[in-house]
Formats: C-alpha cells, sequence, structure tokens
C-alpha cells in the first residue's frame, strides 16, 4: 500500500506539473520574443523623424551611425529609387542581412515583418518618406536577445515542478507509513497472540479506523489473556489454599505417636502435599504473567488478620512460638478482597511454620497511613538469603515441600492496588515480609523508609500485646 500511494502520488503529480509547465514554459518564451521585438520596433522608430526630413545618403550615414545599433552595425535603411529617375537603384545605408524578398514581402504588405536570417532575426519596420515612396528600416534582433531569459525561466519552473513532485512523493511515503506501519504491526501482534505469546499488544495509533481496530484487537488480547490468567490462578491458588490444611494435618500427625495407623496416616499426608505440589507446578508452568484488570472488592484488615492468627495460634502454642499481634484493634479498609488477604496471609504464616524451627517466634503488625496500609509478618529464624529470587514466581528455593507461588501470591495481591512486597531483616533476627497496600492506586516510590519505620513502630507497640 505504502508504494501504491508513492506512485499514485508521483503520477497525479508529474502528470500536473507537466500540464502547468510546458505551456507555461513556451508563454514565457513568447513573452521574451515580444518583448525583444517591441524593443526593436521602438528603437526602428526612431529613424522615421529622420527619413520624414531627409533621403540625402550622407546625412542618413550619420544619423545611422549615431544610434547604438547603428554603431554595432545592426540597423539599415532601405530606400527606394526615386520616382522621377525611372531604372536608378536604390540607397542602403548600413550593414544590410535581410533578403530582396524580405524587402519585396513587406513593401507589399505594408506592415512591419520579421524574418529569419543567420545569427537570429531582422525586424523589417516600412516608413513612408513621400506619398509615393516607402523607406524600410532594417534592424537586426540577435538570437540571444530575443531568448534572453527563457532559460533561467525554465530552470525555476523545472525547480519547482521537481521540488513539487518530490514533496508529492515524500508526503505520500509518510502517508502510506502512518497507514500501513500500524497495520504490519496489528499483523504481527496477531501473529504473536496465535503463537501463543499472550502479551502482544498493539499501539493504539494511525488512521481512526486503524486505530479502532488496534483498540479491538487489545481488548480482545486483555480478554484472552484474563480468562486464561483466572483459570490458571484459580488452578494455581485454590490447590496452594489446599497447603494451609494440610499443614495442620502434618502439624497433627506429629502427635500421633508411632504404629501402622500414624504411619499411613503421615504417609497419606505426605502424599497429598506431593499431589497438591503437582497441581501447583502444573498449573504455573502453563500460566502466562498477567495483571489483574477488574478492581477487587475491599474488607477489613484487622478483622482478617484477627481471624486468621486466632486460627494460627493453636498451632503456634502446639510448637511453643510466641506469637504477637499489632494494629488491629481499630478496622482498616483496604480494596482488597477478603479471599486473597486470607491467601496472602495463609500463605505467610504457613511459610513461619514450614521453613522455621520449632519454637521459633513471629509477629503480624499492621500500620494504617494516609495512603497505604502496611502488613508486616516477621519472624526469629534464620531469613532469606536472597529476597529478589524469593519474590520470583515459581522460585522455591530448592527447599522441600515448597511450591514458590506463596510470595507470589502476596506479590499479585499487593500489587493490584498499586502496591508491592518487600523482604528485609526483620527485629526479631530473621525475616520480615512488608506488603504495601496503596488506597489510592499510586506506587509506594520511596516510601520504602517510611513503612521500615512505621513496621517498626507498630512492632515496638504490638511487644505488649501477647496473643
Amino acid at each position: 500500500m505504502r508504494w501504491a500511494l508513492v506512485k499514485v502520488s508521483l503520477a497525479v503529480t508529474a502528470m500536473v506539473v507537466v500540464a502547468f509547465a510546458v505551456p507555461l514554459g513556451l508563454v514565457v518564451k513568447e513573452m521574451a520574443r515580444d518583448r525583444a521585438f517591441s524593443n526593436a520596433e521602438r528603437r526602428a522608430a526612431g529613424l522615421a523623424p529622420v527619413l520624414a526630413i531627409t533621403t540625402d545618403r550622407e546625412q542618413l550615414d550619420r544619423a545611422v551611425a549615431t544610434t547604438d545599433d547603428g554603431a554595432e552595425g545592426r540597423l539599415a535603411v532601405h530606400l527606394p529609387p526615386p520616382p522621377d529617375r525611372p531604372g536608378a537603384e536604390g540607397v542602403e545605408v548600413g550593414t544590410r542581412r535581410a533578403t530582396d524578398q524580405n524587402l519585396a514581402t513587406t513593401r507589399r504588405l505594408g506592415r512591419a515583418t520579421i524574418a529569419e536570417v543567420p545569427g537570429g532575426s531582422v525586424l523589417l519596420q516600412p516608413t513612408a518618406v513621400s506619398p509615393d515612396q516607402v523607406a524600410i528600416v532594417e534592424l537586426f534582433v540577435p538570437e540571444g536577445e530575443v531568448t534572453n531569459g527563457v532559460a533561467t525561466a525554465w530552470l525555476v519552473l523545472a525547480a519547482v515542478g521537481a521540488a513539487l513532485i518530490v514533496g508529492s512523493v515524500a508526503v505520500a511515503d509518510r502517508l502510506g507509513v502512518r497507514m500501513v506501519q500500524p497495520a504490519q504491526r496489528l499483523a504481527r501482534a496477531a501473529h504473536e497472540l496465535g503463537e501463543g505469546r499472550l502479551g502482544a499488544r498493539v499501539p493504539e495509533e494511525g488512521p481512526p479506523e486503524l486505530k479502532s481496530a488496534a483498540t479491538a484487537f487489545n481488548s480482545m488480547a486483555d480478554q484472552v489473556v484474563q480468562l486464561l490468567a483466572n483459570e490458571r490462578e484459580l488452578a494455581a491458588d485454590l490447590s496452594h489454599r489446599l497447603r494451609t490444611p494440610l499443614t495442620v494435618l502434618r502439624l497433627n500427625t506429629a502427635s500421633l505417636g508411632s504404629g501402622p495407623a500414624a504411619d499411613q496416616t503421615r504417609a497419606a499426608v505426605e502424599q497429598l502435599e506431593r499431589e497438591v505440589d503437582t497441581i501447583i507446578r502444573t498449573a504455573r508452568e502453563a500460566k502466562p504473567q498477567t495483571q489483574p484488570t477488574v478492581p477487587l472488592a475491599g474488607c477489613d484488615a484487622s478483622e482478617v488478620v484477627r481471624e486468621r492468627m486466632d486460627f494460627w495460634s493453636a498451632l503456634a502454642e502446639d510448637e511453643d512460638r510466641t506469637v504477637r499481634v499489632a494494629g488491629v484493634d481499630a478496622p482498616v479498609r483496604i480494596p482488597v478482597a477478603r479471599p486473597e488477604l486470607v491467601a496472602a496471609l495463609d500463605a505467610l504464616l504457613g511459610n513461619v511454620f514450614r521453613h522455621t524451627p520449632v519454637g521459633t517466634a513471629f509477629s503480624v503488625d499492621v500500620h494504617n497511613g494516609d495512603d497505604a496500609v502496611i502488613i508486616l509478618v516477621s519472624d526469629a529464624g534464620s531469613g532469606i538469603a536472597d529476597p529478589a529470587a524469593a519474590l520470583a514466581r515459581g522460585n522455591s528455593g530448592a527447599r522441600d515441600g515448597s511450591t514458590g507461588l506463596g510470595l507470589d501470591i502476596v506479590r499479585r495481591m499487593a500489587e493490584s492496588t498499586g502496591g508491592d512486597v518487600r523482604i528485609g531483616h526483620s527485629v526479631l533476627g530473621g525475616t520480615e515480609v512488608r506488603i504495601w497496600i496503596g488506597l489510592d492506586g499510586r506506587r509506594p516510590g520511596g516510601g520504602g523508609r517510611r513503612g521500615r519505620r512505621a513496621g517498626a513502630g507498630a512492632g515496638r507497640r504490638g511487644r505488649r500485646q501477647k496473643v
């Protein structure tokens, strides 16, 4: 399409230039010719007063010699023979270039004529010197004077025509690019989407029709990605949420003692955990990286934290773990659905029980700010060696019983509000997971230090609250 537009523009502009430039060039040439001979007629008419006064040869010689044309040898005067002297020859003054036939034609027509001669043209101007005699003034006009300025005018016309052609081709090319590139991007994105690269998107730019097509394509791609993401997230997250009751079962089997029934129960729990891990990994490997696009309903973070801590405190008491909770006395509304926050908290607390020794203390602090809510989950374990890698989805760190999805569930929950998740060193000596939940959709930016100060303050207040 691009080259088709360029060819059409080139053809149309070239025809327009030819249609106007050629006639205009001919008009310029004719105007230069008319100007040259008009000046010649004016100069030739300057001898008419002299011929009206005298036809004496010597006086005519002096009159012709005093003119610029006569001095340059371009002026001549042809006098007919006297009527009272039949057979006599006429008088010629100056340099002659016209033929006898040219002179006879001018006398017969009785008006000025132009004749072609070597090197240019001659203007033959008849002038009556008596009722019966007509003299002819001959003025030579060189070819350069007839075409003076024509070449320059033609060059200007050619340059203007070429500029118009180049300009129209450039405009057509830009227009073609503006039309073709969005179509090419749309085609490439459609191929990529068909090949399974679900992140393919098209910039919504270009002509209105292509812009509308790009918008429709992006909307379709978002819907496809969201449908696949919802399906795979549901499979992975529901499977991961089974880890919480499985953790409880695994901890409870430790109190069954020994015996065939206890061994079978423990084996069944381990097998169930392996099956759940397999389901999670399968869903994780097929899941594209997506971002949630549907806003979530809100919940009371304090209520959810109290509820989940009541659940996990029973297990903590069995394992002789010290638990601290702070900042949950007043309601704290956050733009996160209750099931999502429950899943995130269970994932973090499950990691504490799963990856820290029995008797390790942990705490949960909630801080309610003006533009964000911060939830800190801290423990007194050995910490995480590589926090950045731990936040990557699917990175289990080669730990038994880990699928690498727990922290990813927390991260996606926080990022859905414009927040984030960071891992650091807690005041208890182990790992501190800070969940920044945005209240206005803005990224936390430089709020890391603020979050740590707020979390530390909440932690100090929480030392007085034991569960």
